[in-house]
C-alpha cells in the first residue's frame, strides 16, 4: 500500500487478475466506478468529500484501465465480468455490501451491478448516463443505422484496432480533444459538426475542438495522459466491443426496473442526457426507488469534475438519506 494525497492505493485480487483502487475514509463502503476514457482519478474531488462525510470511499480502475489487469481476450470485458470484479472488490475490502456510484460507462456498470447482484450492491448512483432497461433491438445493428451518411462513434469504436490506429500516434492530443468535445465550455456549437459522429473513412479527431476545458488543470491532464500512454486504449475500447454480448448475457433482465434505491445526475449540455431524455422521463417506472434525479444547468459530460462541489453535495445528501 502507498499513501498519496488522494488516499491509500491498493491492489486486490479479482477475476480479471487484479483491480487497483484508491481508498479514503471509514464507514459504509461507497464504490466509485469511472467511465471512458478515464481512471480512478476522475473521483479525486469525491474521495475526500465522501471520506469527510463519514464514508469509506473507494475509487477503482476498471478492468482494462490504469493499474488493473488487462486480459487479452476482448470478450473478457463483458458486463457480467465487470460486475464480478466489483463483487470481488467489496469482498477483498472485507465488506458484505456497498453503495455503488458510476459515471458514463461506470453508470451502466453500477446499474447492472445493482440489477445482477442486489444482494451486494444495496444502492446505485448514476452520473451522466441514465438508466434504461435491457432489451430492445441488438445494439450493434441499432448503432450501425444511427449515422446515416456518417458513422456513430460507438460503431467506430466497435471495430478492433481501428480507433487505436487513430489514437496511438498522439494519445495526449487525442484525449485532450475528446475531453474538450464533451465539456460545456469547449464543446462544438450547434452549427458545427457533431463530434459523436465520424465522416465515413475519416477520424473522430478531425471534429475535436482545440483548447483545454476549465475543469482539467494541466497537472490533472498529465495523470490521464500518462496512464493511457502507458496502457494504450484497447482495454478501454473493449467495453464498446461487448455491447452485443451484454445484450445476450443480460436478456433475462429485459424490461426490468432497477429496484434498489437509486440516484441520478446529468448535465443539460450532455448528449448522454438529451438523447436519452425518454429514459429519464420513464424513471417513475424504471427506477421505483429513485431518491432524486438532477439535471445541472449548463453542465457537460464530465459532471463530477465540471461541478465537483454540487455533485459532492447531492451525493452526500442522497447517501445520508439511505436507510441501512
Amino acid at each position: 500500500m502507498s499513501q498519496h494525497t488522494h488516499g491509500t492505493h491498493r491492489l486486490v485480487p479479482s477475476p480479471a487478475g487484479r483491480i487497483h483502487l484508491v481508498e479514503q475514509g471509514s464507514g459504509r463502503l461507497v464504490l466509485l466506478v469511472h467511465g471512458f476514457p478515464e481512471s480512478w482519478y476522475s473521483w479525486r474531488h469525491q474521495l475526500p468529500a465522501l471520506a469527510s462525510a463519514g464514508y469509506r470511499a473507494v475509487a477503482l480502475d476498471v478492468r482494462g484501465y490504469g493499474r488493473s489487469s488487462k486480459p487479452a481476450d476482448p470478450a473478457a470485458y463483458r458486463m457480467l465480468d465487470l460486475v464480478e470484479d466489483n463483487v470481488a472488490v467489496v469482498r477483498a475490502l472485507g465488506e458484505e455490501s456497498a453503495v455503488i456510484v458510476g459515471h458514463d460507462w461506470g453508470a451502466t456498470i453500477a446499474a447492472d451491478s445493482g440489477l445482477v447482484r442486489p444482494d451486494v450492491f444495496r444502492a446505485v448512483g448514476m452520473l451522466s448516463v441514465p438508466y434504461a432497461p435491457h432489451g430492445g433491438p441488438r445494439p450493434g445493428e441499432m448503432f450501425a443505422k444511427m449515422g446515416g451518411e456518417e458513422e456513430f462513434y460507438v460503431s467506430y469504436f466497435q471495430q478492433p484496432g481501428r480507433a487505436e490506429a487513430e489514437i496511438e500516434p498522439d494519445v495526449r492530443g487525442w484525449l485532450a480533444g475528446f475531453y474538450a468535445a464533451l465539456s460545456a465550455d469547449t464543446m462544438p456549437g450547434p452549427n458545427e459538426p457533431d463530434p459523436h459522429f465520424v465522416t465515413r473513412g475519416g477520424t473522430l479527431r478531425e471534429r475535436f475542438p482545440a483548447g483545454r476545458p476549465a475543469w482539467l488543470a494541466e497537472a490533472d491532464f498529465d495523470v490521464y495522459a500518462g496512464e493511457f500512454e502507458r496502457t494504450g486504449l484497447t482495454g478501454a475500447l473493449n467495453r464498446y466491443r461487448n455491447m452485443d454480448r451484454d445484450w445476450e448475457d443480460l436478456a433475462r433482465f429485459a424490461g426490468e426496473p432497477l429496484t434498489v434505491p437509486s440516484f441520478f445526475a446529468g448535465g443539460t449540455r450532455d448528449a448522454s442526457t438529451t438523447w436519452l431524455s425518454d429514459a429519464i422521463d420513464a424513471y417513475p417506472t424504471t427506477l421505483p426507488a429513485l431518491h432524486g434525479s438532477h439535471l445541472l444547468e449548463g453542465c457537460g459530460h464530465w459532471i463530477q469534475q465540471e461541478r465537483p462541489e454540487e455533485i459532492n453535495r447531492l451525493l452526500t445528501e442522497w447517501l445520508g438519506a439511505l436507510k441501512d
